[in-house]
Order: C-alpha cells, then structure tokens, then sequence
C-alpha cells in the first residue's frame, strides 16, 4: 500500500496519490475553514462595503467555491493552489517579515493573519512541483494543452 501511494500513477498525469490526497485535504480545509469565515462574514456584514474590503471577501469566496470543485478535480484545480501561495508568500515578505524585523508584528492586527498565511506551508508541500513545472512552466508545442 505505502508504494503505490509514493508511486507515479496514471490515473492521475503521473502525479502520486500522495500529493492527490494531500491536495483534497487542502482543499477540503478551504471549503469548511475558509469558508465557514467568509460566508459567514459576508451573510452577517451590515452597511455598505468598503470597495477593496468587498473585492478581498469576494475573492475569498470564489476560492471556497473553487475549492468544492477540487476536492472532486484536485489536478484541474492546481491553479487555485498556485495563487494561493503566491499570494500568500507576497504578502508574508511583503508585509509579516517587515514587521516581525522591526519587532512590530506579535501583538499587532496582523500577527493572526500571519498565523494564518505561514500555513502556506501546506500547499507547498502538497504541490506535484515536477507536474506544475512539467505542465505550466517547461511545456513545448507537443506538451501544451489543445485549445478549445
């Protein structure tokens, strides 16, 4: 049993059950953790929004959504990881690791979002990197996607 988790499998574009398994919990994580939040906080928010706070809930919540999908299409819904963890690591250097630097960031607003952004680490390791890299980054004309 433990080989054929480890081992490339062809159900899968050669990618290991491992990483397929650990990817649905990731995205299992996003629908009930994730969503729970979101949803919750936009069905309860009184007033009218603040632009660039409704864009982040919004954005937020289509990750939830998204993520429904990935549990039943992990591989078809890599791309939703991939910024997931670009964004979170953008953020992490550019706003956590200035104020962790100056001694700012525990006790501050932003040290549970920090918290919660350093799991990112999950994702990381959850990512078939040689399928990501093989497929979006190294394709040639022969491996590319057909259009359509």
């Amino acid at each position: 049993m433990w080989k054929t988790l480890f081992a490339k499998s062809p159900h899968y574009d050669g990618i290991r059950p491992f990483n397929i398994y650990f990817m649905r919990l990731i995205y299992i994580l996003m629908v009930f953790v994730l969503g729970q939040d979101v949803w919750g906080h936009i069905f309860t928010y009184e007033g009218a929004w603040e632009e660039n706070e409704a864009m982040a809930w919004s954005v937020w919540a289509a990750f939830s959504v998204l993520a429904v999908v990935g549990v039943f299409r992990p591989v078809q819904m890599i791309p939703v990881l991939l910024l997931e963890i670009i964004y979170k690591l953008i953020w992490l250097v550019l706003v956590a690791y200035p104020l962790w630097q100056a001694d700012r960031l525990v006790g501050s607003g932003l040290e549970e979002t920090t918290f919660a952004f350093v799991l990112v680490i999950l994702p990381i390791l959850a990512m078939p990197w040689h399928y990501v890299f093989n497929r979006y980054i190294y394709t040639t004309k022969e491996t590319q996607p057909s259009p359509g």
